[in-house]
């Protein structure tokens, strides 16, 4: 029988709280414990994955010593011919474990791939409690929460960009629905600056930073709002931070 493909969720960045219990607020009990039993884990970067377990380490036995656990690394230059391989532990009767660099794994991820393929093998998929960026940036913004889309990265030409982002906010108010996407960090006052100059002055423009940490910032108002704020050079502290950006327009 193949084994169970556990799709563990990370932190979305380092924490500061008492080395005693480094996980407590963000990951659940069960996760860890079930995290600590796995020697075979399919993950973006082996060193950052080791520096995970060393945190679950800290309350829960390891399966082995962190040097003698089995880490496969997958990521966005991973082949697709590369994938069945991944999975041959779990097919020989072992369980393993996918993770992320942050969040949820195969959100958003190149995970999702293996998971797709891990169907298909007939493995069994079974997704662990945790931080989703994207989820926890939706409960907060105060915007649509039934209706939502996350759209992954803009376009990094200027123009491609502007012309993305009135594509997303007329499709938003047709659809009464909430566009999301992020960028990468350097680039997240360019974004908001692109956002708020390309957006009707009454769209809400949502911006949540460092979820989940005790930098965290999460700030929703309209795109007039947004503009005064920047001409005033109350420019949000995101720089080089991971941050969700979310829009709903006026109806």
């Amino acid at each position: 029988m193949p084994g169970i493909l556990y799709l563990i969720p990370n932190t979305l960045g380092q924490t500061e709280v008492a080395d005693t219990d480094p996980l407590a607020h963000i990951i659940p009990q069960e996760v860890q414990s079930i995290t600590a039993k796995l020697d075979y884990f399919v993950a973006e970067n082996a060193k950052t994955t080791r520096a995970f377990l060393k945190l679950i380490g800290t309350r829960n036995t390891l399966a082995k010593p962190i040097q003698e656990i089995r880490i496969s690394e997958l990521n966005v230059n991973t082949e697709a011919k590369a994938l069945p391989a991944l999975l041959e532990p779990l097919l020989a009767g072992q369980d393993a474990g996918l993770i992320s660099e942050a969040g949820v794994p195969a959100v958003a991820d190149p995970g999702a791939n293996l998971v797709r393929l891990a169907h298909a093998r007939g493995i069994q998929v079974r997704p662990l409690v945790g931080p989703s960026s994207l989820l926890l940036a939706v409960m907060a913004s105060g915007l649509s929460g039934q209706n939502f889309a996350f759209n992954g990265y803009l376009p990094i030409d200027a123009a491609a960009r502007s012309k993305r982002i009135k594509q997303l906010e007329d499709r938003s108010r047709q659809e009464k629905q909430t566009q999301f996407f992020i960028e990468t960090p350097y680039r997240n006052a360019g974004l908001l600056e692109t956002l708020v100059n390309t957006c009707n002055p009454n769209t809400l423009i949502s911006v949540a930073t460092d979820l989940t940490l005790p930098s965290e910032v999460i700030k929703t108002q309209t795109a007039a709002r947004w503009k005064a704020d920047l001409t005033s050079g109350k420019t949000p502290d995101f720089h080089k931070k991971p941050t969700v950006f979310l829009l709903l327009a006026d109806s």
